[in-house]
């Protein structure tokens, strides 16, 4: 009897974990259509013609008196979403820790988000100051959002199943971006049956995103749970604000050292993918001269073979471990930007060959990074480590866009920014190499997968 209870009640456990693990997908469903429709194809175009309507004759605006260049706007924006992303994730990642509170902040944050994305719907004409600051708050609100996102991971996978739950839940946000993809196609080149302009046409395409986002937010907001803090954790909960918080969790981490080295080589090589993503489209437009439903089935063709490459490369990992798969993607990737600083302008089809080569690789080198860091994490510890790592996945990604709107604004060249990018990826490989995975998951705390 003692035996078949104990079944049952694991048989329990299991079957409750996998429903949480289902709407945990949810959430990438929900949002990654905004990092899709909104960052990576519509906006930096979009922003970028605002700008430069704006823009006096020597092809600069000036925010609060600032010369900027309207051809960088857009990076600086993005630039300037993370100072208020580094200022938010570590106070409240340490609050959800202490607190066991995650989901209402995960609402808040995704709500805040989704609502300043609708509100793209009103730029236009010369807004470009509006455009910069709902950027700024949908991208800072995704970036914490994200980070609670990904501290459940942990609490809701057991060790082995970490690299199979990460890479579905990439792979369910990569199809909704498809999907959207898809629709935002036909309303973009069919705007004039629709009786719309095209300017209209894009902005009702940034705000279907954000009206995405909040509705199916709902799902994962039902079926995640929180867990109850232990008391020395919620015992400590004090008020400290962004950037001391995130320096307590850095001195934390020095109990950790291998932990932090693999988190500094994600935090450089993933701010060149977080760069490529944003300003792929611009580079496209801008430099190649491609019109914006080249871009759009570009990104879409992106976004099928990246649920393949994320799936695909999950297998990979369960032979040659998470850490081998990832240098393995970051060569891939150092490859692929290389060759784009040749593509031909005018020519959309090697634009869609180097799309396809993006695609095989951006899901899984994510999916696997998020994987492999939860092993990493001190247990307790989640949501506060995860505001560390968060910094890099969709916010700490400043350093990239800064160097790419420098590297143009020095040149007025778009194929040396985007070649200024290599170095992100071929540091990064260097450091993920140095790192000692197996010992820093025991020095973590936590138990070594077999194959790592």
């Amino acid at each position: 009897m003692g035996t078949d209870t104990v079944r049952t009640e694991a048989g329990d456990e299991a079957a409750g974990r996998r429903r949480e693990q289902r709407g945990w997908y949810f959430y990438d469903w929900a949002c990654s259509v905004y990092s899709t429709s909104v960052l990576t194809v519509f906006l930096g175009p979009y922003l970028t013609s605002v700008a430069k309507n704006a823009a006096d004759a020597d092809g600069f605006v000036h925010p609060l008196g600032v010369p900027v260049r309207a051809g960088s706007f857009f990076a600086y924006s993005v630039s300037l979403s993370v100072i208020v992303a580094v200022l938010v994730m570590p106070l409240v990642g340490a609050a959800a820790d202490r607190t066991g509170r995650k989901k209402p902040l995960l609402a808040t944050a995704a709500y805040v988000g989704a609502a300043a994305t609708t509100a793209m719907f009103f730029l236009g004409g010369e807004r470009y100051l509006l455009g910069g600051l709902l950027l700024i708050v949908a991208n800072a609100a995704q970036s914490v959002a994200m980070m609670l996102y990904n501290s459940y991971l942990p609490q809701i996978a057991l060790p082995e199943e970490r690299d199979a739950v990460s890479s579905r839940g990439w792979a369910f946000g990569y199809a909704a971006g498809a999907l959207m993809l898809v629709v935002n196609l036909v309303l973009y080149l069919a705007h004039d049956s629709f009786g719309l302009s095209e300017g209209t046409a894009v902005r009702i395409c940034l705000a279907s995103a954000g009206v995405w986002w909040g509705a199916f937010a709902l799902i994962p907001l039902r079926r995640l749970r929180d867990r109850r803090a232990p008391k020395e954790r919620a015992a400590g909960a004090t008020g400290a604000m962004g950037f001391r918080q995130l320096a307590a969790t850095l001195r934390d981490m020095r109990r950790h050292p291998l932990t932090l080295a693999f988190l500094l080589a994600y935090l450089i090589y993933n701010d060149g993918i977080q760069t490529v993503i944003s300003q792929a489209s611009v580079y496209g437009s801008e430099e190649l001269g491609l019109e914006q439903s080249t871009l759009i089935v570009a990104v879409l063709l992106v976004q099928v073979l990246a649920v393949a490459g994320a799936l695909a490369m999950g297998r990979l990992a369960r032979t040659y471990g998470a850490k081998r798969t990832i240098l393995g993607s970051l060569v891939a990737w150092t490859l692929t930007l290389a060759a784009g600083y040749f593509l031909p302008a005018g020519a959309p089809v090697w634009f869609f060959v180097l799309a396809a080569g993006i695609g095989l690789v951006l899901g899984g080198s994510q999916a696997l990074s998020r994987s492999l860091f939860s092993h990493l994490v001190p247990p307790g510890k989640e949501a506060e480590y995860f505001s560390a790592y968060e910094l890099s996945d969709r916010g700490m990604s400043w350093l990239g866009p800064l160097l790419f709107g420098l590297t143009y604004q020095l040149t007025g060249s778009y194929r040396d920014a985007i070649i200024s990018l290599v170095a992100f990826f071929a540091l990064g490989f260097v450091l993920l190499a140095r790192v000692p995975v197996r010992r820093a998951i025991s020095d973590a705390g936590n138990p070594v997968p077999r194959t790592i």
